[in-house]
């Protein structure tokens, strides 16, 4: 049985392939596209000659059922050659985020760009879609990055991104090696305040590390990637997935219990050692080690920081999470902490506080506080082009229902 499963298996793989080169074939024979059932078939208007057909730009666009949930919209069109793609300013595990001038109205944008095919091979297709719908939450936030719009071609999703300049937190604490207390206080407090927003939605948002955290052209705070993010967590609900980054992962997610938004002031303490010390909290470079030491080894602070910074972290990385500080009253206990009694907070969410340190960045052309790593990466030619129609196949189709609903814009009323 497992042998004739397999010959199966292996057979309808041969059968597809077999399809899409013959699909490919009609698809460049301008004769064969002019007929009514090809035309069916491929779902397109015919073209005026072959080399119309296999230019990459413009392609048909999405049929209706990868164009739903749109509501009220001053763009429900949106389609990749509308941008100029300009720079690589990052990459992540299913595409990249390219700085990109709209055609329009010249303003600038960071894009995500991510491949369906690595999403659904990878099997994240839930995490990408709540990803969106936590964006979709952030325009009521001033230290959470905001989310224009989104589309998809046949083989790419598109976040189009408020675009930030300012550098990642992770870049600066790399140049400085720390940061004096003052500095990490006023980050602190807006990271703090992104996270009691979150949870005031009922989102964890899972995966607080530097590298997510930005800085804006002034010099605040932005929180991004939301990729990780869990919804629909009520004030004593939990959830058990194993996910995050090493250096930063909270006891209870290590030993595989059940967690709550507890997990996210864990994070919140380690990113406040992390600028205060240069390094995680349980640093090692052999990760059994430092999954130990985040088990077992008790919290050493050094002598050089103030009583009060050294009571928050002793609160925040506390291994017990019934214990934590946050586990009561969440945000408020942060907020309430004697190490944030200089902080303002109604001037500090209005963005009223001048921050400590100012990226100086001329215009969004400056990339100095962007890693070489990613701007001196060609931009992808692929990445302003749709696919061509023959790539209307039935593995197109199929990540085309995965992602239904994806597509996105904002009623005008977001804008009043």
């Amino acid at each position: 049985m497992k042998d004739k499963t397999t010959t199966l298996t292996s057979f309808m793989k041969q059968r597809r392939m077999g399809l899409n080169d013959f699909i490919q074939r009609i698809a460049t024979n301008s004769y064969a596209c002019k007929h009514p059932e090809v035309q069916s078939i491929l779902n397109m208007n015919p073209p005026q000659d072959a080399a119309e057909l296999m230019n990459a730009n413009p392609s048909p666009p999405p049929s209706p059922s990868q164009q739903i949930n749109l509501g009220p919209s001053s763009n429900p069109t949106a389609k990749p050659s509308d941008f100029h793609f300009l720079k690589v300013i990052g990459k992540g595990s299913f595409g990249k985020v390219l700085l990109a001038r709209h055609r329009s109205d010249d303003q600038f944008y960071a894009v995500k760009v991510l491949q369906k095919k690595a999403i659904l091979k990878k099997k994240e297709e839930k995490h990408i879609m709540s990803e969106r719908n936590v964006l979709l939450k952030n325009v009521q936030h001033p230290f959470l990055v905001g989310l224009h719009y989104s589309f998809q071609t046949a083989d790419k999703l598109y976040f189009v991104l408020d675009y930030i300049n300012g550098g990642e937190l992770f870049y600066h604490l790399q140049r400085e090696r720390c940061f004096l207390e003052p500095r990490a206080r006023f980050y602190a407090a807006e990271i703090a305040s992104a996270l009691g927003y979150l949870h005031s939605l009922n989102i964890v948002y899972r995966d607080l590390k530097p590298e997510n955290i930005l800085l804006d052209q002034q010099g605040h705070i932005i929180l991004t990637d939301f990729g990780l993010c869990k919804e629909n967590i009520e004030l004593n609900g939990t959830t058990s997935t194993f996910c995050g980054t090493p250096e930063y992962l909270a006891p209870e997610v290590l030993h595989k219990q059940p967690y709550d938004r507890t997990v996210d002031w864990w994070c919140l303490g380690a990113v406040i050692y992390e600028m205060l010390y240069g390094l995680p909290p349980f640093y090692s470079r052999n990760t059994a080690e430092m999954y130990d030491n985040i088990l077992n080894k008790p919290l050493q602070l050094k002598p050089n920081i103030s009583n009060a910074a050294r009571h928050l972290l002793e609160g925040l990385l506390q291994k017990d999470r019934t214990k934590r500080l946050g586990c009561t009253d969440d945000f408020t206990e942060i907020k309430n902490h004697m190490f944030f009694s200089p902080i303002n907070w109604e001037e500090l969410n209005a963005k009223k506080l001048t921050p400590p340190f100012n990226p100086n960045v001329t215009g969004p052309n400056d990339l100095r506080h962007f890693d070489t790593e990613f701007t001196d990466e060609p931009v992808p030619n692929s990445i302003g082009c749709s696919p061509d129609s023959a790539l209307v196949t039935a593995s197109i189709k199929d990540a085309a229902e995965a992602f239904l609903g994806f597509s996105y814009a904002p009623s005008m009323d977001s804008y009043l």
